[in-house]
């Protein structure tokens, strides 16, 4: 008799309104109904609960690990399996505000329970895992991330932006929103080396990316691939404001900011960020959340952890609008017609 497999449901119960909590007795019915004997564990506020426990069960065995909530569930979830030499599947469930990783994924978001079907199609990814080591308040760190690796001074500008802007528009959008915030953006002199050479001058932001779904938009690296072993890295080469107004309109606008010279847009394997102004620190970017210090090593595990997926849609390039992408594309129409008007009310 074959041997039922196990499934462990990992779950933030405070993620999306608390959306989870009343619809972990359905979902553990639809996995049941897969085949999958499977139980829950609801996340506590301590350090790196769900990262704990996705460990504990992927070395107890257990053959599928789910993730419930926002992006930096998904990315804990990720950092307790990835280091292990035995990985089981994963799946998630998103719960969050701006859900990049589901985005990539396909993966119905804002119904846990049409999330929790897709399993049932069986369709899988080995996606590639981004590991970062660098120095995190004085201590080495390895931290693995999912989407994406950022840095410089328009990235670390998007820590000051209050929370409820993040929670309205997502990760790009408090970096996008940066129309009052972009005169204090500045060049940092960096030395950047990769697979096709070394890069040193000076940034006002760098995005190493696996996903092409960044705070929803899916314009800034419209060409990544999730599973062919590159990161898709992207260097601002200039911190004059009008220049960084028109880079955002032509990510608005289709992408259109591969082809700028005052862009950098490289594939790599991997990689290694050094900061060259010794009296001011290069913070680091993982996922949204603050990832330490550079200088920062960055290499990408091709292939790492195998993701439920709907590939149906994955292959094709067809984006389909929901209410909330048709929210986000009103939204970047009128950055584009507010920095307009801001470019000549300072001229």
């Amino acid at each position: 008799m074959e041997e039922q497999k196990r499934a462990r449901l990992i779950y933030n119960p405070t993620s999306g309104q608390e959306i989870m909590k009343k619809n972990v007795a359905e979902v553990l019915n639809v996995l049941e109904g897969f085949g999958y004997e499977t139980s829950a564990f609801q996340t506590t506020p301590e350090k790196d609960s769900a990262k704990n426990e996705a460990r504990r069960a992927a070395l107890a065995g257990f053959d599928l690990v789910i993730a419930a909530g926002g992006d930096g569930t998904i990315n804990e979830v990720v950092n307790g399996i990835a280091p292990l030499e035995k990985r089981p599947r994963m799946a998630i469930i998103p719960t969050g505000t701006t859900n990049d990783y589901a985005r990539a994924l396909k993966v119905p978001r804002g119904n846990p329970v049409e999330a929790a079907k897709l399993i049932g199609k069986n369709q899988t990814i080995l996606m590639d895992i981004g590991l970062a080591k660098n120095v995190k308040n004085g201590y080495s760190q390895e931290h693995y991330f999912i989407n994406i690796a950022a840095l410089g001074t328009l990235t670390e500008l998007t820590y000051s932006v209050p929370s409820q802007l993040k929670t309205m528009f997502g990760y790009l959008a408090y970096v996008v929103k940066g129309a009052e915030l972009l005169p204090q953006v500045q060049f940092t002199p960096v030395r950047v080396q990769h697979d096709k050479g070394i890069f040193e001058g000076s940034v006002s932001m760098i995005f190493v990316a696996l996903t092409n779904s960044i705070g929803g938009f899916e314009q800034i690296v419209p060409d990544a691939k999730l599973d062919d072993g590159n990161f898709t890295l992207l260097m601002v080469k200039t911190g004059n404001l009008f220049e960084i107004l028109h880079l955002i309109r032509q990510v608005l606008d289709g992408g259109k900011h591969v082809d700028s010279n005052l862009v950098e847009y490289i594939k790599t394997r991997s990689l290694s960020i050094k900061h060259l102004d010794n009296s001011s620190r290069l913070l680091l970017n993982l996922d949204g959340e603050f990832g330490g210090d550079a200088p920062v090593h960055l290499y990408n595990l091709a292939n790492h952890i195998e993701f439920f997926a709907d590939t149906d849609l994955v292959s094709d390039h067809a984006i389909t609008l929901d209410s909330e992408q048709i929210n986000r594309e009103k939204m970047a129409q009128r950055f584009i017609e507010e920095t307009n008007h801001f470019e000549v009310s300072i001229k």
